[in-house]
């Protein structure tokens, strides 16, 4: 024992090796157990070996040989055995029963639990869609004599853009006034006509009834020409107008499709150029139809924000407000369309574009919220590493609301200013001890709910009379 810094009992047998020695001048064989004993120590494992002679030799001719041998034999071994309780006592100063007390200590970092408001978010995919599209064709035949556009340019309502060669068109406005002028003469006579006939019936009988009606239709029936004279003037002055090309909403025009000198057709197939309205902008989006029914009760009480997101879910791109709801649900998908309307002064959103949509569905107010890192799953559900006052923990089940970016809004479970593990959980089970991060202090504010990446969607929670075995993620 020696110093008392071991105990005979840490001495490990774990090998007994026979020997069959055949002494000189024997004729029977006797066996020698070597024994090796193995001892902890600071630098490692001690091997110490040991022979003795078994107590079942049977007595014969070699004895009187062998005893001198047996008796150095059990000497070594008491000597040997000295050596390794003496060896074995600088493995640890301290006694057993205080090594066994001191518990490891784990580091980790925690939060603080608050109270607050929390936004929830509906999230769906969408794409951009101008909110006015125009495809500008002619409505004439003739020559492009001017493009009064640069491509790319935004224009204004009204705004000249092309011009098709008038000239035919004027021509044929000349005519159909000629012809006015003409049938209106022959109108003016017929009338007269048919005055002096229905004068001579009545004075004197010397026109009959049956040329009076008829000079009554001859007059009526130069009447519609001249209305079809009319009709004709108009139609040349509109030809003229549509050979002057306006744009027909305000917007940013495309790339062009006809240059200037060709001759275009009403009948073309392909628009000269196209206009997109782009202030505002529209957005199509999709949300799956279990969630209409929240949707729709929302918009009866107010206007609903949108946000738009870029591909990675990282740049908000523009906020606006949702418009309409579509009138039947895509069967294949169980999805429903939504319409939302974004200003778009800065132009960040553009035709085509997709967009991950976060419809903002209601504000959760006075909610218990942690960050979700904090939240650990096992068998029994859900739960989280509540930290105690003495730095110890224990397993805590919690009921998730819902899950919003990095943060949790927990339904029960934890209270505000409880102090719940963030990192560190895999090392941890019921009553460890803990310490904190340097540079990860004890209340460290939850990340705000209004960041990216989130789902927005309830997270389902574990009852909390069926608490998860400790140290079980």
């Amino acid at each position: 024992m020696g110093d008392g810094r071991s105990r005979p009992g840490l001495i490990i047998r774990n090998l007994s090796l026979v020997l069959n020695v055949q002494p000189l001048g024997a004729e029977q064989d006797y066996n020698y157990v070597e024994t090796t004993s193995y001892c902890p120590t600071e630098g490692g494992l001690r091997m110490i070996t040991a022979s003795r002679k078994p107590e079942a030799a049977q007595e014969g001719r070699g004895s009187a040989f062998l005893q001198p041998h047996l008796a150095n034999s059990l000497l070594g071994g008491i000597l040997l055995l000295s050596l390794c309780l003496s060896a074995c006592g600088g493995s640890d100063p301290r006694p057993a029963s205080a090594r066994a007390s001191v518990a490891a200590v784990v580091p980790v970092s925690v939060a603080t639990a608050e109270r607050r408001d929390i936004p929830y978010y509906l999230t769906g995919l969408g794409s951009v869609t101008a909110y006015y599209t125009v495809s500008v064709k002619s409505r004439v035949d003739g020559e492009l004599m001017q493009v009064n556009f640069k491509e790319g340019q935004n224009v204004q309502k009204g705004e000249l853009l092309a011009l098709i060669d008038p000239r035919p068109y004027q021509v044929a406005l000349d005519q159909a006034q000629a012809m006015l002028f003409k049938d209106q003469a022959t109108l003016r006579d017929a009338k007269l006509n048919y005055e002096r006939y229905k004068q001579l019936l009545g004075d004197s009988g010397a026109m009959s009834q049956q040329q009076v009606d008829t000079q009554q239709a001859t007059v009526d029936q130069l009447d519609g020409t001249v209305r079809n004279d009319q009709a004709a003037i108009e139609s040349a002055k509109l030809n003229l107008v549509y050979c002057h090309i306006t744009s027909p909403v305000t917007g940013r025009i495309g790339l062009r499709q006809v240059d200037p000198g060709n001759i275009v057709h009403a009948t073309d197939a392909n628009p000269m150029f196209v206009i997109t309205q782009l202030q505002p902008i529209a957005v199509l989006f999709t949300l799956p139809e279990d969630n209409l029914q929240a949707v729709s009760k929302q918009m009866a009480k107010g206007t609903l924000s949108v946000h738009a997101y870029d591909r990675d879910n990282q740049t908000q791109l523009g906020t606006g407000t949702l418009l309409t709801i579509d009138n039947q649900i895509d069967q294949t998908t169980g999805t429903a369309r939504l319409k939302a309307v974004f200003d778009n002064k800065d132009n960040a959103l553009w035709p085509n574009q997709f967009v991950n949509i976060r419809l903002l569905l209601d504000l959760r107010k006075n909610s218990t919220a942690i960050p979700a890192a904090a939240i650990q799953r096992g068998p029994q559900g859900t739960y989280v590493f509540a930290v105690k006052s003495d730095n110890t923990v224990e397993v805590r089940p919690v009921t998730v609301d819902f899950t919003q970016d990095n943060v949790s809004v927990i339904a029960s479970g934890i209270s505000p200013s409880e102090v719940v593990v963030t990192d560190g959980q895999d090392k941890l089970q019921q009553g460890s001890k803990i310490e904190v991060r340097t540079g990860a202090p004890n209340g460290t504010r939850p990340q705000q709910a209004a960041g990216n990446n989130g789902s927005g969607s309830p997270a389902g929670g574990s009852s909390a009379k069926n608490a998860p075995r400790p140290g079980t993620q």
